[in-house]
């Protein structure tokens, strides 16, 4: 990487004075570095090359929106993820009770909420409107998928007066707001565009930890316990769990971890065979296991094992996304065709807990983290950043240009310590696959 790749857009010098009151103020060259890597750092230095960092997040002295003159717009779009209710509330909370920003819009159901065809009506977003919002999961903006046309979002900002656009979402969210801050520039005109990152798969590149996605391995606890039981009850029986995770196993792998009842951990990163000589496949090894032990867990990502499928057909969401096969239930059917086959008796309860898992509200340490990550977002917006998302690593709060953080997908690393503890628990050692 390099130093360049790190540089945030802003709109301009701030120049007034920040009514932030009781903070510690960050100044705008502190800096957190990428390189985690001692050795690598050394090599930089050796090298006489500038070391990769993020701008530092936090509130700064001087700001460049004038509060008093200022309207902010807030927006959820993508699927549903803990903590999207939190994060609007102390987004509200920040600009309304630190900065008096008269005005706060909550624009519905995303960007279509933007598109005056679509006959959607903003609402104006107050602090008793958003007092207890946090108690209850989802989001109560509304979400939708898809893109709007650039230029009429841009002319109803114009339109509205709205000189910070707040867009909470995915990869998918981050890339319309990118295209939303290069039309603002090209108009020259002075919005800021801040991303709050929300993907419950955590698959956000340059970022080590998007809200929702401790709350998700949480809520998926019970339901691996729930399926070893139901294995453990019935001879030969099997607990199969799918849980998200389109391009990135993160979730697989934490609750595999933090749930030690998971015998098979199957993810995207990892392609794996069903049948085979020897037990290498996952059927063959499956049937030794039960015949040992006569249950067994499977944890299962919901884009592992795509390569199983035959289907030549590409299917895409309106974001874009690539839609997956349902790999839960080809294994339930694959496992029982497989046992039929080999004459041994299996009894498969499936567990498929998705929506249950992504729209609860976010608890503990991740309700925290939600508010912290909207401080940063406002604080970045009203110093004039923008085409910015707030990130954290190395456990700081950190400003991300979106191109940077939507140019890859973050995967679990193959030989990361991660990877390493989920395959030394598991009796299930998934080879990598070759280059």
């Amino acid at each position: 990487m390099k130093r360049e790749d790190f540089v945030v857009s802003t709109l301009g010098k701030a120049t007034l004075p920040s009514p932030v009151v009781g903070q510690a103020f960050v100044s705008d060259g502190e800096t957190v570095c990428y390189e985690t890597d001692a050795e690598r750092l050394a090599q930089y230095i050796r090298n006489n090359e500038e070391i990769p960092a993020f701008e530092r997040a936090g509130a700064r002295e001087k700001i460049f929106h004038d509060p008093a003159w200022s309207r902010a717009a807030i927006l959820t779009a993508g699927g549903l993820c803990p903590g999207l209710n939190e994060v609007i509330k102390f987004l509200t909370q920040t600009l309304i009770n630190d900065y008096k920003v008269p005005v706060v819009y909550g624009i519905p159901y995303g960007y279509r909420g933007l598109n005056p065809a679509r006959k959607l009506s903003p609402v104006t977003l107050t602090m008793e409107m958003v007092d207890a919002i946090h108690e209850e999961g989802g989001t109560i903006l509304g979400s939708s998928r898809g893109q709007e046309d650039t230029g009429i979002i841009v002319d109803t900002l114009m339109r509205m007066n709205i000189n910070m656009l707040f867009c909470i979402g995915g990869d998918g969210t981050a890339r319309c707001a990118h295209d939303i801050a290069l039309e603002i520039k090209r108009r020259k005109l002075a919005i800021s565009v801040i991303c709050v990152p929300k993907t419950v798969d955590n698959d956000l590149n340059f970022i080590d930890q998007t809200f929702g996605f401790a709350t998700a391995v949480l809520q998926a606890g019970p339901y691996i316990t729930c399926a070893h039981s139901e294995a453990k009850g019935a001879y030969n029986g099997v607990g199969l769990v799918k849980v998200m995770g389109r391009d990135s196993g993160f979730i697989a792998a934490y609750t595999a971890l933090s749930n030690p009842f998971v015998n098979y951990c199957l993810i995207p990163e990892v392609p794996f065979t069903l049948e085979g000589e020897g037990t290498k496949s996952l059927l063959p090894h499956l049937v030794e296991r039960l015949k040992a032990k006569h249950h067994a867990v499977i944890l299962v990502a919901e884009g592992a094992g795509q390569e199983l499928f035959n289907s030549s057909e590409e299917r895409r969401d309106a974001s874009g996304n690539k839609l997956h096969n349902d790999i839960g239930t080809f294994l339930k059917g694959e496992i029982n065709r497989y046992c039929k086959e080999q004459g041994i008796e299996v009894n498969v309860k499936y567990f498929d807990p998705g929506y249950a898992i992504r729209s609860v509200k976010a608890v503990g340490s991740d309700a925290v983290f939600c508010a912290m990550l909207a401080a940063g977002a406002v604080h970045a917006a009203m110093a004039g950043r923008t085409d910015v998302m707030i990130g954290h690593w190395a456990g700081q709060f950190t400003h991300v240009p979106i191109a940077l953080a939507t140019s890859s997908r973050k995967k679990i690393e193959l030989d990361s310590t991660l990877w390493s503890n989920v395959q030394a628990m598991t009796c299930y050692k998934q080879q990598k696959p070759q280059k």
